[in-house]
């Protein structure tokens, strides 16, 4: 037996209003990205990861999504977003900067999104997910990251942005969103490995590494950005 559509999907208004969000938002974050000056650092770890002949699993917080979604546009990424109306505006948009999406959550269809990543993964492709998405809580990582990881043999790669001028929306995340022409720290750490056999112990011990890395990584970015 098929698993039934999410209530929204059988209303017309609300597809038309995911498409009408997806038509404003993706010319205005177009509009705003072109202004944002980049530092970054540590990009060769990205690059890496391709030359090895691996493929990264891109780790981040939710706060972040919005220049994360400009600046790693085009590159072919697969992103993990929820499977509810919120989830399918956002899909909307992120496919026209180029990304590819597999749907579910922590707190919806997880697994399915986790097997979806895990194929995209096996056929090329790099994945990206917020890992203390969908709901929080914030800044605390969830396992998924590190699950995919584990089964495909790929590293995490953790990442964080920050703005030096920029809006901060009342939402759970704290969610930042960089004002025009603010200069913009990109900070990428270096590959986390997760051993095949790792049982659970030790699959906790690297979700809390990678907490501590993004903690690390923030601050780095931060210093980027007072330099």
């Amino acid at each position: 037996m098929s698993t039934p559509e999410p209530g929204w999907r059988a209303s017309r208004r609300k597809r038309l209003e995911a498409a009408g969000i997806a038509a404003v938002g993706y010319p205005a974050i177009n509009v705003i990205g072109c202004t944002w000056r980049w530092q970054v650092s540590g990009l060769e770890h990205f690059d890496g990861i391709f030359a090895s002949g691996r493929f990264p699993v891109m780790a981040f917080w939710h706060g972040r999504i919005l220049p994360a979604l400009y600046y790693f546009r085009r590159r072919g990424i697969v992103v993990i977003t929820s499977d509810n109306f919120d989830g399918e505006w956002m899909a909307r948009i992120i496919h026209r900067f180029g990304y590819m999406t597999a749907r579910g959550s922590t707190s919806r269809n997880a697994a399915r999104a986790a097997l979806r990543a895990k194929r995209f993964m096996e056929q090329g492709h790099p994945v990206g997910l917020t890992v203390d998405g969908p709901r929080g809580p914030a800044r605390v990582a969830q396992p998924g990251a590190i699950w995919l990881a584990k089964v495909t043999g790929n590293p995490v790669l953790p990442f964080h942005l920050e703005a030096a001028s920029h809006w901060t929306a009342p939402s759970w995340d704290s969610s930042q969103v960089p004002l025009p022409f603010s200069r913009v720290a990109v900070v990428v750490g270096e590959p986390l490995f997760v051993p095949h056999d790792a049982d659970a112990t030790a699959l906790e011990a690297k979700r809390v590494e990678l907490e501590a890395i993004l903690a690390g990584l923030e601050e780095s970015a931060l210093n980027l950005l007072a330099v």
